[in-house]
């Protein structure tokens, strides 16, 4: 039987745990452990074959760093990092794989390509509205979800930016996630939509990514590398 993949989790939070609880459940995965602001870094990292990532941006220069001295794969869902940390994470991707996405679910990354697609057939001729529904307590608007689905939209029609798509944002009970995507013109309209009914779909998602990224050079991937090939 092959050995587990050694998996460390950075994050003690809700999706911390889930995932922590996903990898335990599995036979094909071993959980290292989970790591919390306070505790030693190194060792946990070193232990592992790969790193998932879902704490505060606060600790993204530490793990960053702990995986480069490693040489250990991250899988980073980490949302509201600066320019700084962005271009860190870039320099890091020089030398291990990592996997960086504001949305780990499977379905979201086909809904991205499939944006991507209509938006670059259809062109400008359709205006394009993004609808996003999170629960009361998410405090980013529009959502790290629905900017991404706009920037895929204007780079395949060719936009510097995202100011012809409207944001609709809306935070209602603890609804998880609802985006759709419409474009539509004078005579037709044509609608994408994706819905979360539970967080576990993050949660698979990134040990998908992370079974993944352990046999992958050093690189900056998106959930596109991972569902779909290629490199960022």
């Amino acid at each position: 039987m092959p050995k587990p993949l050694a998996i460390a989790v950075a994050g003690a939070g809700r999706m911390g745990q889930a995932i922590a609880a996903s990898i335990t459940a599995r036979p094909d995965l071993q959980l290292v452990g989970v790591w919390q602001r306070g505790e030693e870094l190194a060792p946990l990292v070193a232990a592992a074959d790969v790193v998932i990532d879902f704490s505060l941006p606060d600790a993204t220069e530490a793990i960053l760093k702990a995986v480069v001295d490693a040489g250990k794969p991250l899988v980073s869902g980490v949302s509201g990092l600066s320019e700084a940390q962005t271009e860190l994470q870039g320099s890091v991707a020089e030398r291990v794989a990592l996997v960086y996405d504001r949305n780990m679910s499977l379905g979201v990354a086909v809904l991205e390509r499939s944006v991507r697609e209509a938006a670059a057939s259809l062109g400008t001729a359709f205006d394009v509205q993004i609808s996003e529904v999170h629960h009361v307590h998410k405090k980013d608007a529009p959502s790290g979800t629905a900017l991404k689905l706009g920037e895929a939209i204007s780079e395949s029609r060719g936009e510097t930016g995202a100011e012809s798509i409207e944001f609709n944002v809306e935070r209602r009970d603890e609804i998880p996630g609802d985006h759709e995507v419409v474009l539509s013109s004078g005579t037709e309209i044509l609608r994408f939509s994706h819905s979360v009914t539970t967080r576990q779909v993050f949660v698979d998602g990134a040990l998908r990514a992370a079974i993944w990224a352990v046999d992958q050079p050093a690189g900056l991937y998106s959930m596109q590398d991972v569902l779909f090939g290629g490199r960022k």
